[in-house]
């Protein structure tokens, strides 16, 4: 995960509608936590996804520079990639 128990923890303030409030409380029972603990939950997903789509984009970025111009001896023309096999008619 991507935070620590021993990290410093603040308070945040979220305003949402009494709906939502209402409706979270009830699946953060059925969960038995708490809604701060599911907020809490989710922020720390969604934190920790963006994190390890920044850096999976940066290894493609730096794979990709490393193979720039190394795309072997053969050079494609277009008629060559979208030349079409005729049937052998007899």
């Amino acid at each position: 995960m991507w935070y620590s128990a021993d990290m410093a923890k603040r308070n945040l303030t979220v305003q949402l509608d009494d709906d939502v409030i209402r409706r979270a409380k009830v699946i953060a029972a059925e969960r038995d936590t708490s809604v701060s603990r599911l907020v809490a939950d989710q922020l720390n997903e969604l934190v920790t996804r963006d994190a390890s789509y920044d850096a999976a984009h940066r290894r493609v970025l730096r794979q990709l520079e490393q193979f720039r111009g190394r795309s072997g001896e053969r050079r494609w023309s277009r008629s060559d990639l979208h030349e079409r096999a005729t049937p052998d008619v007899r």
